[in-house]
């Protein structure tokens, strides 16, 4: 047995038992409830949000924005049940196809979930780079803690993302620098009567869906109770600049496959050379490593293994 979405379509039955269970336990006669709208069949039809879809030539601030919207239109999730269960942990194939189900089902998201579907929705758009920020704040007592999808494209940075506050989520890319985005965000929270105490910076995500690496959430950890004002900004400052470094480097160190097709000498060129014998048994350092000529091996930066 299954249950249908907004849209008319099935979708597993866990996620709707657990809505249930939850209306039964808040709500005086929840399950009287429950039964009534299971079984009713006048209930209008809500509208399912369409995914964005863009032409090669819309420029880059206009698919965020568009992309913005259709996260805005799923609307925040209030209902304090978890629809979609997101584990950091999983590699990036896996969050992909858990947020081509979020389009699918069109139910209500929160800031992470609003996180991955902006990472699965900017994809295509290889000249924009994306990154995790999270933010924890005091107010009252207690610590909140919310995240966004930081992008970068050229040179402008912004972010997008969903919340209960309209200036906590979506920011055009036109700060000039990462640190006045962050600053940006502090004065919102501040607006908010929140005080910021810590922000967390990911490095940028790879636009490979199907790629097995994950994603990295916590890159550098900034306690604002232990930084001066001038420290906080130049850590902000560092951090955009070792994410430039790794972009012009590539995505990381070769994978093992890589290695191996570049120690390994082809059986088909029979007994080696002298010349080839002395340079394996004078191997030099990874760190030392001579690149291979371009001719001889091919460009293998954009392999990625595919689950």
């Amino acid at each position: 047995p299954f249950f249908v979405n907004r849209g008319g379509l099935p979708v597993d039955e866990p996620t709707w038992e657990r809505m249930w269970r939850h209306v039964g336990r808040i709500h005086p006669e929840g399950d009287r409830v429950a039964q009534r709208i299971r079984g009713a069949a006048d209930l209008p039809k809500i509208p399912i949000p369409s995914v964005p879809v863009f032409q090669l030539s819309t420029p880059i601030p206009e698919r965020l924005e568009a992309v913005q919207r259709y996260i805005r239109e799923l609307q925040y999730n209030h209902t304090g049940t978890q629809f979609f269960e997101i584990k950091k942990s999983r590699p990036l194939t896996g969050l992909m196809d858990l947020a081509k189900e979020m389009t699918k089902e069109a139910l209500p998201i929160k800031c992470l979930e609003a996180v991955i579907l902006g990472i699965y929705l900017t994809n295509n758009m290889t000249t924009l780079d994306r990154f995790p920020i999270s933010f924890k704040t005091h107010f009252s007592g207690n610590y909140f803690r919310h995240i966004v999808l930081g992008v970068n494209f050229g040179g402008r940075y912004g972010a997008l993302g969903i919340s209960r506050r309209e200036e906590l989520m979506y920011k055009a890319p036109v700060f000039r620098t990462l640190s006045e985005l962050i600053f940006d965000f502090e004065e919102a929270y501040r607006r908010c009567w929140h005080t910021l105490k810590k922000v967390k910076l990911g490095h940028c995500v790879s636009h490979d869906p199907h790629s097995v690496e994950q994603i990295e959430w916590k890159r550098s950890i900034l306690d604002l109770d232990k930084l001066t004002r001038e420290d906080f900004r130049k850590e902000l400052e560092r951090h955009a600049r070792d994410m430039r470094l790794k972009i012009g480097k590539g995505t990381g160190p070769p994978s093992p496959t890589k290695d191996r097709k570049k120690d390994v000498s082809s059986p088909q060129r029979g007994q080696a050379s002298p010349h080839r014998r002395n340079s394996r048994g004078d191997r030099r350092p990874s760190g030392e490593k001579k690149p291979a000529d371009s001719k001889a091996m091919p460009d293998l930066n954009g392999y990625q293994i595919r689950v």
